[in-house]
């Protein structure tokens, strides 16, 4: 396992439903992992966004400390902020394959549903010829299309509802 992940890891792990926000001091974090406070700063910096579903607070000198906020939001609301904000017009296949990743992190998507919307947006899918600025702009409108429905899917089958019928 790769620096970043442990760090990643060990962070998560402290975050439990129980605890949604941690407080931690960088140069003791950097201590633990024997690791530049630089690495601990790229962690946070790209694993504990908002788009994550985090929110960082710091403070330097020397209590400085870092403390990382978990934002509790439904199924619905978080899918429907990622829809808005993060995916936007355009969105690159890495890019989407980490969204869905998260998502299925925060299970907001089914591992099954997670493989159909990584198929849907991969540079396989899209390998017909055009720009790539065009590719990415698919890509974006097919996520966002899938994602509403997988939301209003959802939604039903909360209510009681049954899906409806493919045949």
């Amino acid at each position: 396992m790769r620096l970043s992940d442990s760090i990643e890891s060990f962070i998560k792990t402290m975050l439990t439903q129980e605890e949604p926000e941690v407080e931690l001091k960088r140069n003791e974090l950097a201590e633990y992992f024997k690791c530049a406070p630089s690495q601990i700063n790229y962690v946070l910096a790209t694993r504990f966004t908002l788009d994550d579903g985090y929110v960082i607070e710091s403070r330097r000198g020397g209590g400085g400390y870092i403390r990382i906020v978990r934002v509790v939001y439904s199924g619905s609301q978080r899918l429907q902020y990622l829809i808005r904000e993060r995916i936007g017009d355009a969105i690159t296949e890495a890019e989407a394959v980490r969204l869905i990743g998260q998502l299925e992190e925060q299970k907001l998507v089914t591992a099954c549903e997670g493989s159909i919307l990584r198929a849907a947006v991969s540079d396989t899918a899209l390998s017909v010829p055009m720009p790539e600025a065009m590719k990415r702009a698919q890509r974006a409108k097919i996520l966002r299309a899938m994602l509403t429905a997988v939301t209003r899917q959802n939604r039903s089958e909360c209510q009681g509802e049954a899906a409806p019928s493919m045949t």
